[in-house]
């Protein structure tokens, strides 16, 4: 019996928004490369997070069509998981590397690196009400972060992204990691608003390193 957390991460002000997860707390019951697949797959999510050793924080993130070494929705949603339940984590580790976690009131932190973050373009469109009316997904190929200044002065972004990998994933309602490359390219904080009604915040720190944060609740049936 596989036991299964459901978590929206990056949830809006409001509450709503957030992007679905699916967390297994007890790597060990699916231990095999294509159990974890075939799970993952099954479940349709944009990410699957297995925690395989609570103690070292070692994860292994699953879309479902591929293994991925960094994303920020998955460590996010564990880490809140984790102090949830009376144990929360330090650092978590991806194949990525080592991410610090932090938390302040109801927002929880992952810092990682902008290298890490898998290849995918982002795209500056002249106005959120563009970025709005973009089909699901655009046309071409490749993994695609559409993005407009909503208050360029406050650093509010409005974005969209689109996985264009062909396993059923069309939009995505919040990205950690490419909120994360975004924050790299633009060399400031962000208060980005994705999807239907997610919310990610960003900061950038002196060495170089990149904290996203939001706001995760777990999904009612």
């Amino acid at each position: 019996m596989i036991e299964l957390d459901v978590l929206r991460v990056f949830c809006g002000p409001d509450g709503g928004g957030g992007n679905p997860l699916g967390v297994v707390r007890d790597g060990a019951a699916v231990p095999d490369a294509a159990g974890r697949a075939a799970l993952a797959a099954e479940l349709g999510f944009s990410e699957t997070v297995f925690l395989d050793d609570e103690a070292r924080g070692t994860v292994d993130i699953r879309t479902p069509s591929s293994r991925l070494p960094f994303a920020g929705h998955p460590l996010v949603g564990l880490a809140w998981l984790l102090r949830s339940l009376g144990r929360p984590p330090r650092t978590l580790r991806p194949p990525a590397g080592a991410v610090e976690v932090g938390f302040e009131a109801d927002l929880t932190w992952v810092r990682g690196r902008a290298a890490w973050v898998p290849a995918r373009t982002t795209r500056r469109h002249a106005s959120a009400a563009e970025v709005d009316a973009l089909p699901a997904p655009p046309p071409g190929e490749g993994w695609l972060y559409a993005w407009a200044w909503q208050d360029e002065t406050a650093g509010v972004v409005r974005a969209r992204a689109f996985p264009r990998r062909g396993d059923g994933i069309a939009e995505d309602e919040a990205t950690g990691a490419a909120a994360m490359l975004l924050t790299h390219e633009l060399g400031r904080p962000l208060d980005i608003r994705q999807g239907a009604g997610s919310q990610i915040l960003t900061r950038v720190h002196p060495d170089g390193g990149i904290a996203v944060g939001g706001r995760v609740r777990r999904r009612t049936p």
